[in-house]
Parts: structure tokens; C-alpha cells; sequence
């Protein structure tokens, strides 16, 4: 969650109230609005306190158009009225609820079996607030795996960790929070991610293990898993290394199953350890529910598993965070339950189709150059082609929002960082039709970004924001 800092003079903004936001007598208790920065003194009506919110909220983006955010915006009706009905449950309490534990443990099961565990009933999950939670756990497996193996030199050696340097901000976090030191690979020409054989040369003897990104954010394309496992097993036949791999399919370990059936990436994998997956991007809820999943109990270390018996019952439990809802999991069940594999496949099918046919579109346009085409994660990224000096990425971004359009212009890191880009998500709910119109959008606004005398915008951070 991203640090506030509160109002400088707190209460020195007030909200302005309409009389007919009262009570039946239209001016009582509307003779002065509330404070922004400090508790009321006085309690108000349901209705008013809910209208000053819903007025303050309407000034958000439409969510529906947020083409950033790889995070579900819609859901079913019936998957909302569950998640009312299991917003007070506590998920931790699985003694109280034992049958919303149990629709956990099932998602857990179904996620085994949809990522090939050699033995679905012995690999061992949790549900977590999100991937980043997810990894962070993952991470700290890796890390006290490799701790225990070097007892006699740790903590005088100092762990480290080889990814990308397009890898998501939580496995930076992670390297801080746990003293780990992040061995990236950095981008290459049109190579946008881990390079396998470049990954494996940076290990060495502390290294806890190598991160894989099943769908990169910066640009939607799947790191090659299986290339990069092949590439470890050779430096072990080399120098007896056994480097552990943990893939982080935030977004893609729910499409490749269904849409790519024959990549090679996962627990088929001996050397995967572990996957963590976002349920609220492509597995299609609301935030914030994630997962994560190790090949069996030995990639799990136990002295990480906390049991406790307080709230009656032993529980063991293994989270960063302790009471959160469990709306999320039960609707994650849900969808399991209501979709299915064929019903993922056409959700995902479809997602993808938007976005190879929105490329296409992008890609006519003449004035852009593709990276990718939604091929992969139904994600692709653009940039202005060579000869486009009147504008660029980030005047796009800025004129789209113009017209409700939520579409992140950044740059790319270490060794790419003269590229800026456009990235577009395609999530369900983000239909051919809205499709068309964004396409239609982007094509109105060209002739005037055309005939401006160079790029227009200053406070390029400023400009838009991109958001994993």
C-alpha cells in the first residue's frame, strides 16, 4: 500500500453539503458540513454520509477504461451478492468457518492439478491479498531453503536472488525487506526480458534461486521458463549448483493453461519449486485474492508455518498478514466452479482475440511500432515509429484520458531506458466493441498530435502513471 501523508492544516477544507442531503426537514442538522481531515463531532445519517462519499468517488476513473491495470474490473452479479454474503468472515478463523477454509483448500487442489504437480494431493498452497503477497512468501521459502543448506556460512554469506530487471516492484521490495541481494539481467536490444543463459551466469553459491515472469508486465511476453530450467541444469552437471526456480505467473499462469496448452512451464518442470498467480487479474476477481503453491511439503520449509490455536482448533498458516476477508476466496471458487476449463478457455480466448485484432488496428495506424501483439498475455505494447517527431508516448496517454481512456505511457529500465511506450491490458470486460472505440479514439486524435511543433509534454512523470 503506497504512504500518505495526511493534510498540512487539517479541517481548513470543508465539504460543501446539499440541504436535501438531510433528514426530512431539509435544513436540519445541514447548518455546517462536516470536516474533511478530522472526526465529526456529531454522527449523520446514513443516506448523507453515504451521498458525501459517493460524490468525492464519482471524480475516479472509470475502471471499465483503466487499460493500466491488469486487475479484474468485472464480475457477475451472483459473484458480488457472495462476496457481501463472506465479507465478514474472517479467513483466518478456519475453525469458525471451516467450509470457506475448505473452498480454499479446493482452489489450492484445482490450481495443483491445472499446473501439473507430479502429485496434486501432496503440493501444499495458501491464498494470499494478492501475487505480491505471494511472491514475497515464495521469496522467503527460497531464501531459508538456501539457509538451512548453508548453515555453516550464512548469515557471514549474503544471499542472492537472479531475475529480470523487468521483474514486478514486489521482488525489489522483497530484496530489501529480506537482505537479499537482486542479481538483474538487464534488457537487451529487442530482448524485454531474462535471457537464460545470462541468468545462469549469474549464480554462484548464494544464490536462494531464479526468478521466471510468466507474462512480463512492461510488455505482456512470457519469459521462457523451460530454457531458463535447462539452462540451470546445466550449470549443475557443470559446477554441481541446483538452483531452484520460482515462476511468477501473476497473469499468466491463468491463461498459458487454457490458451497455451503445450508451453512447458511449470511443475512439469522438476526444478519449478514454486508458482504464485493473481486471482484478481486473469483469474477473474476482484481484489484482492492471490495464490501460491509449492511442488510438495519439502520446497515448503515448516519452520516457516505458524500454527496457532486461539481462535479455536490448530491452524497452520503461512501469510505475511494475518485477519482479511474471505469474499475472495469464495469467489474465487466461484469461478472455478461457474467457468470451468472450456469456460476459462473462451474468457481468455477472447481477451486475447481483443487484443491481437487491437494491435492490428494500433499497428495500420502507420504512426506506431508494435513490441508485441497480444499473443502471448493478451497485453501489447507500442511506441511511435522512427520518423514520429511531433509527438510522443506520452502525449498519446495524455490526450486518451482526455476522453476517458486510462492508457500508461513509461520507459523502460537499465540498457532500454531511451524506449517509452504505451502498453494496453485487455481484460474481460474490455469487449471488441470498447475495442473499436478506443481504436477509433486514438485514429481522431493523429491529426492534430501530427501538427504539433514537437512533444508537448513537460512532467513526463507526471503524464500518466504505470501501474502492474
Amino acid at each position: 500500500m503506497p504512504l500518505t501523508e495526511g493534510s498540512p492544516r487539517p479541517g481548513d477544507r470543508r465539504l460543501s453539503v446539499n440541504p436535501f442531503y438531510g433528514p426530512a426537514n431539509p435544513l436540519g442538522d445541514m447548518a455546517e458540513a462536516p470536516p474533511t481531515h478530522r472526526l465529526p463531532a456529531q454522527p449523520m445519517a446514513p443516506a448523507t454520509a453515504h451521498q458525501l462519499v459517493r460524490d468525492e468517488l464519482m471524480l475516479d476513473g472509470n475502471a471499465r477504461l483503466n487499460l493500466a491495470t491488469f486487475v479484474t474490473t468485472w464480475m457477475e452479479p451472483e459473484a458480488g451478492m457472495l462476496m457481501a454474503e463472506c465479507r465478514d468472515k474472517n479467513m483466518i478463523d478456519k475453525d469458525e468457518y471451516p467450509r470457506t477454509a475448505e473452498l480454499e483448500r479446493r482452489c489450492v487442489a484445482m490450481l495443483a492439478d491445472l499446473w501439473h504437480a507430479p502429485d496434486p494431493a501432496s503440493a501444499v498452497g495458501c491464498s494470499t491479498t494478492g501475487s505480491s503477497e505471494a511472491c514475497m512468501l515464495a521469496g522467503m521459502a527460497l531464501k531459508r531453503r538456501w539457509t538451512t543448506r548453508n548453515a555453516d556460512r550464512y548469515p557471514g554469506a549474503r544471499p542472492n536472488l537472479v531475475m529480470g530487471v523487468n521483474v514486478q516492484v514486489c521482488w525489489e521490495k522483497f530484496c530489501n525487506f529480506w537482505e537479499v541481494e537482486a542479481r538483474l539481467v538487464p534488457m537487451e536490444g529487442e530482448r524485454f526480458h531474462l535471457d537464460p543463459q545470462a541468468a545462469a551466469e549469474l549464480c554462484d553459491e548464494n544464490t536462494i534461486g531464479v526468478v521466471g515472469i510468466l507474462g512480463s508486465t512492461f510488455d505482456g511476453s512470457y519469459e521462457p521458463i523451460a530454457e531458463l530450467c535447462a539452462a540451470l541444469d546445466a550449470l549443475r552437471e557443470r559446477t554441481g549448483l541446483d538452483i531452484p526456480v520460482h515462476v511468477d505467473g501473476a497473469s499468466g499462469a491463468m491463461v498459458a493453461p487454457f490458451l497455451d496448452e503445450d508451453l512447458v512451464w511449470d511443475f512439469r518442470l522438476p526444478r519449478v519449486a514454486s508458482i504464485n498467480t493473481s486471482g484478481h487479474k486473469y483469474g477473474l476477481v476482484y481484489p484482492g485474492v492471490g495464490w501460491a503453491l509449492w511442488r510438495n511439503a519439502e520446497a515448503l520449509p515448516e519452520e516457516l508455518v505458524f500454527r496457532v490455536n486461539y481462535l479455536g482448533g490448530d491452524m497452520p498458516t503461512f501469510a505475511l498478514n494475518f485477519s482479511r476477508p474471505g469474499a475472495q476466496v469464495v469467489a474465487q471458487y466461484y469461478t472455478f466452479l461457474r467457468l470451468g476449463r472450456d469456460g476459462y478457455r473462451a474468457v481468455q480466448q477472447a481477451a486475447r482475440d481483443v487484443a491481437t485484432e487491437l494491435a492490428g488496428r494500433v499497428a495500420a495506424l502507420g504512426d506506431f511500432r508494435l513490441l508485441t501483439r497480444g499473443d502471448q498475455l493478451p497485453v501489447f505494447a507500442f511506441t511511435t515509429a522512427p520518423d514520429v517527431t511531433a509527438y510522443d508516448v506520452f502525449d498519446v496517454s495524455r490526450r486518451l484520458r482526455e476522453s476517458g481512456w486510462l492508457v500508461p505511457a513509461y520507459t523502460f529500465p537499465e540498457n532500454r531506458q531511451d524506449l517509452s511506450v504505451l502498453r494496453v491490458v485487455c481484460r474481460n470486460g474490455f469487449s471488441a466493441d470498447l475495442a473499436e472505440l478506443l481504436a477509433q479514439d486514438l485514429e481522431r486524435l493523429l491529426p492534430e498530435l501530427r501538427r504539433q511543433p514537437r512533444p508537448l509534454t513537460e512532467d513526463k512523470g507526471a503524464a500518466t502513471g504505470f501501474h502492474h
